[in-house]
């Protein structure tokens, strides 16, 4: 297993105050990435220096801080240009990464899928294209001089061909994908089953939630980002009322471009969505900014006229009187925020609740009674209502379904007035 250094370096007063949080994070993902921790080091500084990013005294630090606890790489929480990158490691004498490679080497283990490898692959490259260079005198620029024209540069240009082919490759084949996503999205968007969407930090508890109200067993873990590749299931209500939910990638702050990019075609399935459910980890620390975080890609993605209920998660590691408290408001004026436990699941029924108001609050419960021979309407009763009981006798078959009072205009001769709950 390797051992790493993290280094952080602050420039401005917001960034000191978030050091400590944002080096915890940071260890968080090294550890997700399969490394242990050996230390952390903190510089501030008025500037970022353009050579090493840390003054030249840090790099001396950190060159010994590395040899004391024999750590053989140094992540650095920013994002490096391929100069100090290169810099930091011949001076150090380590292997270096920055925050952004972390990252996309974590997305890289967890992709299941081929759309999720693929778009994971898509982001590697991308962020490694413009940072390409050769190592030692074989590979430097072509010379003027007789004896100094070399193989370097054409070497790197075949190398940056064959990446810049396959990038061309792999966007083509997520097109593909895209275009079958798009048709699947369509056929939902004329279905009246609605979907909600789970989003939210990474960590904050997505998966377990999903666990819980799907009786899945999705793999769940303290680690970030357990889980990458999207799901849909369907949750249904006791009277038979039913939604279905998709869970999505977890979000993290300063999450790479390659990576919102590479993965828009699958977080546009938020934009889909008839209800997006944000699981808030109530319990951190840093809930605040974690919230912002989400809520500043939701805005890049242009999702700003869906309903949205905060679920504060994580309420059985909060303090008794703290826990109460947000409970106590679950029980009042019906609203757009929830506390519960997906572990426990305390508060869980609340958020049902919601989610039957904001999804089903146009919809009306009607019971028709048509008979076997009028196969037609009884085919179209699944594509234009939720058809929540069935039965036959006497020649008809009844149904209970839930539909918008647009929607039952084709069967108003079949609806039984007055008609007994059944």
């Amino acid at each position: 297993m390797e051992r790493a250094i993290l280094v952080n370096v602050a420039t401005t007063k917001a960034e000191k105050d978030e050091a400590e949080e944002s080096l915890a994070e940071l260890a968080g993902l090294t550890v997700a990435a399969g490394a242990e921790v050996a230390g952390t080091i903190f510089q501030a500084r008025p500037r970022l220096n353009p050579r090493w990013l840390v003054g030249q005294g840090k790099v001396s630090e950190i060159r010994a801080e590395a040899r004391r606890l024999a750590a053989d790489l140094a992540i650095f929480d920013h994002t490096l240009n391929s100069a100090q990158q290169r810099n930091l490691e011949d001076d150090l004498d380590l292997k270096v990464i920055d925050r952004t490679q972390l990252i996309l080497d974590i997305f890289a283990q967890r992709a299941r899928t081929n759309e999720g490898k693929l778009q994971v692959e898509l982001a590697q490259l991308s962020y490694r294209l413009p940072r390409l260079r050769g190592k030692g005198l074989g590979l430097t620029q072509q010379g003027a001089g007789i004896g100094t024209r070399g193989p370097g540069e054409k070497k790197l240009e075949v190398d940056r061909r064959r990446i810049t082919d396959r990038i061309t490759r792999i966007k083509r084949e997520i097109d593909g994908l895209e275009k079958r996503r798009s048709s699947q999205r369509q056929s939902r968007r004329k279905s009246p089953v609605p979907t909600v969407c789970f989003v939210g930090y990474t960590s904050a508890g997505k998966s377990t939630l999903f666990n819980f109200l799907t009786k899945e067993q999705r793999y769940t873990s303290a680690n970030l980002f357990s889980t990458l590749d999207p799901l849909l299931r369907r949750v249904s209500f006791a009277d038979g009322a039913f939604f279905f939910l998709t869970d999505t990638v977890g979000f993290i702050k300063r999450l790479p471009v390659e990576l919102v990019t590479s993965f828009r075609a699958t977080l546009e399935e938020v934009g889909e969505a008839d209800c997006i459910c944000h699981i808030v980890d109530a319990a951190a620390t840093s809930c605040e900014r974690q919230l912002e975080s989400v809520e500043a890609i939701l805005a890049d993605l242009g999702v700003t006229d869906i309903p949205v209920i905060k679920a504060l998660n994580k309420i059985d590691l909060l303090p008794d009187e703290e826990r109460a408290l947000l409970l106590g408001r679950n029980a009042g004026p019906a609203g757009r925020t929830v506390a519960l436990s997906a572990r426990t699941g305390e508060g869980v029924p609340d958020l049902l609740d919601r989610l039957r108001q904001v999804l089903f609050s146009g919809y009306r419960t009607y019971y028709l009674r048509v008979p076997r021979q009028a196969g037609e309407i009884t085919d179209s009763l699944a594509r234009r209502s939720l058809v929540l009981k069935r039965r036959e006798s006497d020649g008809f078959v009844e149904f209970k379904i839930m539909a918008a009072p647009s929607g039952i205009v084709s069967f108003l001769p079949y609806l039984e007035q007055g008609a007994e709950p059944w």
